[in-house]
């Protein structure tokens, strides 16, 4: 019988305990991903017994609570805590969420906090996202447009035209649905995945935008495009309620009706 195991420096191992000074009655357990390259060694898992009585309400509120009264060499990112930058995307006990907009109160036992999946680690929380930033840059999320618009004048479009837009570019590039997304997992080096491919389909319904052909005729491609297999993880991890599936069956759609002389 074939047996797979794990490399070795991938093994979680136990981390170290600690525990808030102050006695309140309400408290909770939260499990921290730790991982330090430059040590060398495994990641850990850190437990931290938080007095829920002088902590704020959100997951990121206890993170700051952790970072400046048990452990300042916890690492993570966070910036609006107003669920607007999309900084402090983690994975909370198994979903990828925003931790400023995620209430400690929504996990009845102990909180588990890992980075987001399937992407390299730089420290503790702190995921590596470059690769995904370079795959927003190559849809060219900006117009482009060959006719000149009038002196001092603004490129308009209906109202209509406008709210084509709605529940496209109210992304705030958490990457919550792209680390949510097994076909992203596997396929990472080419295939776009949801967060790039939700900001494409943002420009091609754009009114203003004069390069839908070639924008569709990029994004045809088997791996950019069709290592999509609609699974809807990034539907369901979407922290604004948004919708990449719909936009990247739209996208294909398109397409489809091109070829098809539609």
């Amino acid at each position: 019988m074939a047996e797979f195991k794990l490399p070795k420096n991938s093994t979680i191992n136990p981390g170290k305990n600690y525990s808030s000074s102050t006695s309140g009655k309400k408290r909770k357990k939260f499990h921290v991903y730790r991982y330090n390259p430059e040590s060398g060694e495994n990641p850990q898992l850190d437990t931290f017994d938080l007095d829920m009585d002088s902590c704020g309400p959100m997951i990121l509120d206890a993170l700051l609570k952790i970072k400046s009264e048990l452990d300042p060499s916890l690492s993570l990112r966070r910036s609006c805590r107003e669920g607007i930058c999309g900084s402090c995307a983690m994975n909370i006990n198994g979903r990828n969420v925003l931790a400023c907009t995620t209430a400690i109160d929504d996990y009845a036992g102990d909180i588990h906090v890992y980075p987001l999946p399937h992407q390299p680690v730089i420290k503790d929380l702190v995921s590596d996202l470059d690769q995904f930033y370079k795959q927003h840059a190559s849809v060219e999320p900006w117009i482009k447009s060959e006719t000149i618009p009038a002196e001092d004048k603004e490129r308009t479009q209906s109202v209509s035209d406008r709210e084509k837009l709605d529940g496209l570019y109210e992304c705030v590039m958490c990457a919550c649905c792209s680390t949510s997304c097994p076909s992203y997992w596997w396929n990472s080096d080419k295939y776009l995945g949801p967060a790039a491919l939700l900001a494409a389909y943002r420009w091609i319904s754009d009114s203003r935008d004069e390069a839908t052909q070639e924008r569709l005729d990029e994004l045809d491609d088997t791996f950019k495009l069709y290592r999509c297999h609609t699974i809807m993880n990034c539907t369901n991890a979407c922290p604004k309620n948004l919708n990449p599936a719909k936009a990247i069956a739209n996208i294909k759609k398109q397409i489809s009706t091109n070829k098809l002389g539609g």
